[in-house]
């Protein structure tokens, strides 16, 4: 079995044939290497088809979440420049009007006259996989454009670390939007694992997640750390499973989750990985353990990939310096669609490779660790002043998260008449209080007066956004 999707199921070769008739018809509508694809549809099977159906044609796919406000699709359509929209009956309303695009249902289309044999287009590892839209500053968002050879790379790589059998079964359940998806769906079916496809929304529900695995015997699947501690946060989520790998990123791991999973979660392998969607999927790696340390690393560099941390003039910073993290290596995307200012401000050229490499800079602070593992500490662009002298906003964050009884913790900058004003939001361990006098204190004891919130507001859970993240506006 290749697939399962609620009580429906697809064996490796029914999966194939159906894909390979869909890439034939794709085919002869003018897709092919290069060639970009939208596709608009809710998890499901036909989903995988789609996507699986593109890449054999030689297309790049385009995940357009129907979930999406109307506006922000329109404009991620006529940006990518897609030749062609996938899309199911149930989401065509969500979706703005196609105009001359051509459009196929996936829930009607009639392939019985396709060929079922692997199409034999030529592809080279430079071609795209896919572009995955992500925020950016300017509001716009821009499109990460990934080659074959990256995602190629990013998938050996985690077949020969974490070696899924037979016996194993991966749960997909991130938005096809978010890269993590690309390893949820692309891992298990480039192996010959079982694929278990979660309902539309369901990445929500813990109690819906813990059904899923339970039922199908999951081993394998992903997490943001924010949905981890909800997972958590469920009774006898030991029980009746058969849990192998349970795999972390997106955003920072906070030590206490780290000790409370692998506490609750005896024998299995918890992995925090990190990498921005420019560098295909994950380019750090770190198994975690609980050392007591303040700080989870995102570990270092996998295959394939270089890891440096430098300052303002690209030089590198010795051990235990924060500076920004740079990322070279073969899974770098081939830039932003259509921006070339911008791609040339983000991807920039190795200073320390041969001519042509290029560096990402992430935009990231981090240092190296006494270990020679790398911790994250924020984001550089949550850098702010206040009277004239610059915080990070992550280190503050990286002190709050420190102290025992705080399970999360974000700090913001408040603009006001009085000039700008650092404000904290901390959510308690359960059984634990937090008294944000006592943590002012604390955090007078480790940061200079100027870098400690003026007000710290306890929340009961911090707001997450669509994707398990923390919420920041």
């Amino acid at each position: 079995t290749a697939l399962l999707f609620g009580d429906e199921s697809l064996t490796y070769m029914a999966l194939n044939q159906r894909a390979n008739r869909l890439a034939h018809r794709l085919i002869k509508l003018g897709v092919g290497p290069d060639v970009k694809v939208g596709i608009a549809v809710e998890r499901s099977l036909e989903m995988v088809v789609g996507l699986l159906a593109i890449l054999k044609a030689g297309g790049a796919y385009v995940p357009l979440d129907p979930e999406y406000p109307v506006d922000r699709l329109a404009y991620m359509i006529e940006d990518s420049g897609i030749a062609l929209l996938l899309t199911q009956s149930a989401v065509k309303d969500a979706l703005p009007p196609a105009g001359a695009l051509p459009v196929l249902d996936l829930n009607t289309l009639d392939l019985d006259m396709e060929s079922d044999r692997n199409p034999a287009v030529p592809l080279h590892g430079e071609h795209l996989a896919y572009v995955i839209y992500t925020s950016g500053s300017t509001g716009r968002p821009k499109g990460a454009a990934i080659r074959h050879r990256a995602l190629a790379s990013c998938m050996t790589w985690m077949q020969q670390t974490y070696a899924l059998t037979a016996a194993d079964t991966v749960l997909h359940k991130a938005p096809f939007s978010f890269d993590v998806s690309a390893w949820e769906i692309f891992w298990p079916l480039t192996t010959g694992v079982r694929l278990v496809l979660a309902d539309p929304g369901d990445q929500r529900d813990p109690e819906r997640i813990i059904e899923l695995i339970r039922r199908h015997q999951v081993t394998t699947l992903n997490f943001v750390p924010a949905m981890l501690q909800a997972f958590l946060a469920h009774e006898g989520i030991e029980a009746q499973t058969r849990l192998r790998y349970v795999i972390c990123g997106g955003e920072a791991m906070p030590a206490a989750t780290q000790g409370e999973a692998l506490r609750r979660l005896a024998g299995v392998s918890l992995q925090n990985l990190y990498g921005p969607t420019e560098t295909t999927i994950h380019v750090t790696q770190w198994t975690c353990r609980d050392d007591g340390e303040p700080l989870v690393p995102i570990g270092r560099p996998i295959a394939d990939t270089r890891a440096y941390v430098l300052d303002g003039a690209l030089g590198a910073v010795p051990q235990g310096v924060a500076g920004e993290l740079y990322i070279g290596g073969e899974l770098l995307a081939r830039g932003y669609l259509g921006r070339a200012g911008l791609s040339a401000e983000r991807f920039v050229a190795d200073p320390f490779g041969r001519d042509g490499e290029r560096l990402y800079r992430t935009g990231d602070l981090v240092r190296w660790n006494a270990e020679g593992q790398i911790e994250y500490l924020g984001r550089i662009d949550h850098q702010v002043k206040i009277r004239g002298l610059r915080i990070e906003l992550g280190e503050v964050e990286a002190q709050l998260l420190a102290q025992p009884e705080v399970r999360e913790a974000v700090v913001v900058a408040h603009e006001g008449p009085a000039g700008t004003r650092l404000a904290g939001y901390v959510s308690a361990h359960a059984g634990h209080t937090v008294e944000a006098g006592v943590l002012r204190e604390r955090l007078g004891q480790a940061l200079p007066d100027y870098m400690v919130p003026s007000a710290i507001m306890v929340l009961d859970g911090l707001p997450l956004n669509s994707n398990g993240k923390v919420d920041r506006k």
